[in-house]
């Protein structure tokens, strides 16, 4: 940027020109107005520099020369006085800038500091920030990083992430529908798998979109291939299984409190032969034991026949039919299948947490086949038992759960949403990071999100976002120093984000690496969504009666003539196939 003439005053660091066929006759500024937290620059612009005139535009750095230092602003505003151009002759501007922080002459490379410790002076030196001070500015410091991207502000300059850091404080994505929220995300976590090869990831896929776009790396689990015994689900999650998220009757839920605990003592004292109530032996319905349903229907059906019951009688019968028909819903395998009476809590989590790992440490838990009434009981579950495993590994095993459309189940509206799950996801921003235990949040919808759990997140991906409300969220976070950078939330581009937190050094306007097409999210399974096309219209091969069996046998697996899975069919990306065991009434 500098020419290679005198040293104008106040100017003592070395010069350095950008371009070797940049003009002599530079850009500068002066500064005519500052405070706290921002200043006015005045520049003129003559009829034949409007090539580099491109220097005083919004979004780019400048820095003000003030001598032993640089103070960086970022320009948020710029207006030509009058509001009107001259051909001839110059036309004077009025820059606006944020002072983000200062720069300094270290041994041998520049050093940025946050703070400012010195102020421009009306008269100082602006221009054109080097591209020294630049990388000095988005340099971590020495903390393991990965690059993820490059600078808008200037794509020689590499974006990077510390990324011990953005886990261990989490990190949230937020941006509207379309803006590549998914594929950022992938792109992260394969940098991330890359740099902590120790990390298990599980992610709340709602799409199924996920394993498709790292297929060396994870593991799909379905409804057809996810065993998640019903013993291991506390009172709670299992009330929203029977109810499904209906308000369930106290009376029953009470009486079911009694029975689960009196069900688990008598699988673990099967030789007593005599119920005993779980008050009385230190096992609770909360107590993650296995139990049988026909034990529990059985001892339903004792208290139905017994005189002092006779008032709670229709309690019973109500709670009975509620149990028979979620045994027999086909949509529940994963929960009754009868192979998951026993004592398998082990092999259950292993398989979900991927311990050991085997090379594919990422979980894709999709949701798309799920029935809609017990997701969030299984969310619960599997965020509970998540936390409970880092917190009694200490420390040893490393846990991200990263959660698709956050704002379902961490909404805003403490009425809404499924009270255990927003529990255990909240736990885990609160407390996870002391274990090991850390939480990625993407949402298109901040401003329905959790407020707490949001603040949890220290480092932030802002994409765009053209909701007010969206937008203010995501300023109240940011710092004061930043907020100008926010005023680009509404008009950035595709794979663009703004950046701020821990996992950077400062605030910056970035552009994520482009992925292959074959390794982006929701790439179906080889064949893709693309049809056959003829004469401008879609070929007519959608096989009705196949997807009218799935309807009526969800989770059954089908083959299709062209060796495709069905939705909602058994599908293990490590190949780690399986069937579930057709239920019977009452063995479970």
């Amino acid at each position: 940027m500098y020419s290679d003439g005198d040293a104008m005053q106040g100017e003592m660091t070395s010069r350095e020109r950008r371009t070797a066929g940049q003009p002599a006759a530079r850009v500068l500024g002066h500064v005519v107005q500052c405070d706290g937290a921002r200043a006015v620059i005045a520049a003129t612009i003559g009829k034949d520099e409007a090539t580099i005139a491109g220097t005083w535009t919004v979004g780019k750095l400048i820095s003000i020369n003030l001598g032993t230092t640089r103070t960086v602003g970022l320009i948020y505003a710029i207006e030509r006085p009058q509001r009107r151009w001259e051909d001839e002759g110059g036309n004077p501007i009025m820059v606006c800038v944020e002072l983000i922080g200062e720069v300094r002459d270290g041994d041998g490379a520049p050093i940025f500091d946050r703070g400012i410790t010195e102020y421009p002076y009306i008269g100082a030196l602006a221009h054109r920030i080097r591209a020294r001070d630049l990388r000095a500015i988005y340099d971590l410091g020495g903390r393991r990083s990965v690059t993820i991207g490059q600078l808008s502000q200037d794509n020689a300059i590499d974006a990077c992430l510390a990324v011990d850091e953005t886990l261990s404080r989490h990190f949230a994505f937020v941006g509207t529908t379309g803006v590549g929220k998914s594929t950022a995300v992938s792109l992260l976590l394969r940098k991330t798998i890359e740099a902590r090869p120790d990390l298990r990831v599980l992610i709340l896929d709602p799409h199924n979109e996920f394993a498709a776009a790292l297929p060396e790396h994870s593991v799909r689990v379905d409804t057809g291939s996810l065993d998640l015994p019903f013993w291991l689900f506390r009172l709670e999650e299992f009330v929203e299984v029977l109810y499904r998220g209906r308000e369930p009757v106290m009376e029953e839920v009470e009486l079911l409190r009694d029975l689960i605990a009196s069900a688990k003592h008598l699988y673990r004292n099967s030789g007593a032969g005599v119920l005993k109530r779980g008050g009385d032996s230190g096992i609770t319905a909360d107590t993650p034991l296995p139990y049988r349903m026909a034990d529990l229907v059985h001892e339903i059906d004792e208290r139905m026949g017994q005189l002092e019951t006779k008032n709670d009688r229709p309690y019973y019968r109500q709670l009975r039919a509620r149990i028979e028909a979620a045994l027999n819903d086909p949509r529940y395998r994963f929960m009754f299948s009868s192979h998951l009476i026993e004592d398998s809590i082990h092999e259950t989590i292993g398989r979900i947490f991927r311990i050991p790992s085997g090379g594919r440490p990422v979980t894709c838990f999709e949701m798309a086949g799920l029935p809609s009434e017990v997701v969030n009981s299984v969310c619960s579950v599997l965020a509970r038992l998540a936390f409970d495993l880092a917190l009694w590994s200490e420390g040893r095993l490393k846990l991200l759960v990263l959660c698709e459309e956050a704002h379902r189940y961490m909404p805003a509206d403490p009425r809404l949403g499924f009270a255990p799950t927003r529990h255990a996801l909240s736990r885990i921003a609160k407390e996870g990071r002391k274990y090991g235990c850390y939480l990625g949040v993407v949402t298109q919808r901040p401003g329905d999100l959790d407020p707490t759990v949001l603040s949890q997140c220290s480092t932030v991906f802002a994409m765009r976002l053209a909701n007010e409300q969206d937008q203010s969220i995501i300023r109240s976070a940011i710092a004061d120093s930043s907020a100008s950078t926010l005023a680009f939330l509404s008009a950035m581009g595709q794979r663009e984000a703004i950046a701020f937190g821990d996992g950077v050094a400062t605030t910056m306007r970035m552009k994520f690496e482009k992925l292959p097409d074959e390794r982006l999210p929701g790439i179906k399974d080889k064949l893709g969504d693309a049809a056959p096309v003829s004469d401008g219209r879609q070929v007519d091969d959608v096989d009705l009666v196949r997807i009218v069996e799935q309807m009526r046998n969800p989770g059954k697996r089908t083959r299709t003539t062209s060796g495709v899975f069905g939705a909602g069919s058994v599908r293990e990306v490590s190949g780690e196939e399986g069937i579930a065991a057709p239920h019977s009434r009452f063995t479970r």
